[in-house]
C-alpha cells in the first residue's frame, strides 16, 4: 500500500525512487553540524527548491520524529521518503541518508584499528578529547536555554544527571526515561488539553548536535575478521543494537551511556577507550552519531557485522515512524504525550551533561586539558564557530602541546 501525498493539477509529477535515492545521498553527504542541519538542508532541498511537500508537512514530520525513539533526522528523511513513494519510499529514502557515513566510519574505523597506536597520532587524539567533552556541554547549555523554561524542568534535569553519575547502568538509563515521562505526565497534564495540537516551537527542543568531531584516545591494534560469518553472534548483535535502539529517545548522546554499559561492560565487545574512539568516528562522518554502531560491529564480526549493527539501529525507529505517520493527527492531540514529553526532554538534557562527564573523564589529567576544554567551549558557546574547526584546531594543539 503506497501512502503518497494527494497532488493538485499543480503538483509536481510522482519522483521516481531512482531520483529520491539521489536528492537524500547528496543531503547525506553534506549535512555536517548535527541533526538540525540535515533537517534544514532537507526541507531546503524538499520544500524549498523542488516543491515536494509543504511547509506544514515538514513541520509534522520533525514533530512526529522527536516524539519517537531514533536518531530525529533519519527519522524525517523516512517520513519524506514515506509520503512521497510510500514504505518503498521510506525504505530508500533512509537507506540513501545513512549510507555516506556508513561507508566512512568504516574505513575509517579500519584504519583506526591498524594505525591507532603511532605516537604522533596519539598525541593528535589527545587534543580531540576535551573538545569533544565541549562539544556536548555546548549542545546541552543550548538546549537547556530552550527546554529548561521553569524550576520543576530544572529540577528533572538535575535529579537525571545525578542519578545517571550515581547510579549508571543501563536499567538506570531506562528509568529515567520512563520515570521523566511519568512525572512529566503527573505534573504537566493540566497544561494540555486532550484535543491540544503540540507547540510547533518546541518541535526541535530535542538534542541538537554537532556531527563534526574526529577520533579521540588511542587504539590497541587489533586484527578485524573482516569477511567471518557467525550466525549466532550476527543474531546476537542484532538483538542488542535494535532493542537499544527503541530505547532511545532524545538524540545520540543520549545513548553514550546506555550503549557503553551494554557493549563494553556487559558484552565486552570493545575497550572503554575504543568505544570513546568508535563515538568520535561517528561525529567526524555526515549524518548521524549512531552509525557509531558500525564501529563495533567491525571489530566484533567484520564487515557483516557493522552492516548488521547499523541496520539493527535504524531500522526498528524508521519502521516505527512509518507506522506512526498513518496515525499522527491523534498523536499530535494527545495532551499525555505531550506532558510526558515535557517531563523527557530535561531529563534528557540532565544524562546529556552527564555524557560530557563520562567523556571528561578520559582526557589526559593535565592543565592542557582544561585549557583546550575552556577554549573550544568559549568558542562554540561565544563565536558559534563550527565543531569542524574547533576539533582540528584541538587535535593540532594536543600533537604539539603533548
Amino acid at each position: 500500500m503506497k501512502a503518497t501525498r494527494h497532488h493538485s493539477d499543480s503538483s509536481p509529477p510522482e519522483l521516481s525512487l531512482a531520483s529520491l535515492f539521489w536528492i537524500f545521498f547528496r543531503i547525506a553527504c553534506t549535512s555536517f553540524g548535527g541533526f538540525m542541519a540535515m533537517i534544514s538542508v532537507v526541507e531546503n532541498v524538499v520544500v524549498e527548491r523542488k516543491k515536494l511537500l509543504t511547509h506544514q508537512e515538514m513541520l509534522d514530520g520533525i514533530s512526529l520524529a522527536s516524539m519517537l525513539p531514533g536518531p530525529v533526522a533519519v527519522n524525517v528523511c523516512t517520513y519524506v521518503g514515506y509520503r512521497l513513494r510510500g514504505r518503498t519510499g521510506a525504505l530508500v529514502a533512509a537507506t540513501a541518508a545513512i549510507l555516506p557515513a556508513f561507508v566512512l566510519v568504516v574505513g575509517l574505523s579500519a584504519a583506526y584499528f591498524r594505525w591507532g597506536q603511532i605516537p604522533a597520532v596519539s598525541k593528535l587524539f589527545m587534543g580531540f578529547v576535551p573538545a569533544v567533552t565541549a562539544v556536548i556541554v555546548a549542545a546541552a547549555w543550548n538546549m537547556s536555554r530552550k527546554s529548561l523554561t521553569g524550576v520543576r524542568e530544572g529540577t528533572i534535569a538535575i535529579a537525571a544527571f545525578a542519578a545517571l553519575l550515581g547510579i549508571g547502568g543501563f536499567y538506570s538509563t531506562i528509568a529515567i526515561i520512563l520515570g521523566a515521562g511519568v512525572i512529566g505526565w503527573w505534573l504537566f497534564r493540566h497544561d494540555y488539553g486532550s484535543t491540544s495540537r503540540p507547540d510547533k516551537k518546541q518541535k526541535t527542543t530535542g538534542p541538537q548536535f554537532n556531527a563534526n568531531s574526529l577520533l579521540l584516545g588511542t587504539a590497541s591494534m587489533v586484527q578485524i575478521p573482516w569477511w567471518s560469518f557467525d550466525t549466532a553472534l550476527l543474531m546476537k548483535l542484532f538483538a542488542v543494537f535494535a532493542g537499544m535502539s527503541v530505547m532511545l529517545f532524545g538524540g545520540g548522546y543520549v545513548f553514550i551511556p546506555l550503549i557503553q554499559e551494554i557493549v563494553v561492560t556487559n558484552q565486552q565487545w570493545v575497550t572503554s577507550q575504543e568505544f570513546i574512539d568508535g563515538i568520535a568516528l561517528g561525529q567526524i562522518t555526515p549524518g548521524p552519531i549512531l552509525v557509531s554502531a558500525a564501529f563495533i560491529g567491525l571489530k566484533v564480526a567484520g564487515f557483516a557485522g557493522a552492516l548488521v549493527a547499523t541496520v539493527a539501529i535504524f531500522a526498528p525507529p524508521a519502521l516505527l515512524m512509518v507506522a506512526a505517520s498513518g496515525v499522527f493527527d491523534r498523536l499530535q492531540r494527545s495532551g499525555a504525550i505531550q506532558a510526558a514529553l515535557r517531563g523527557v526532554r530535561p531529563a534528557v538534557i540532565g544524562m546529556i551533561f552527564a555524557a560530557a562527564v563520562v567523556v571528561g573523564r578520559s582526557a589526559v589529567p593535565v592543565w592542557y586539558s582544561i585549557a583546550i576544554f575552556a577554549l573550544a567551549t568559549y568558542a562554540l558557546l561565544r563565536f558559534r564557530v563550527e565543531a569542524v574547526w574547533v576539533i582540528p584546531a584541538a587535535g593540532f594543539a594536543g600533537w604539539w602541546l603533548y
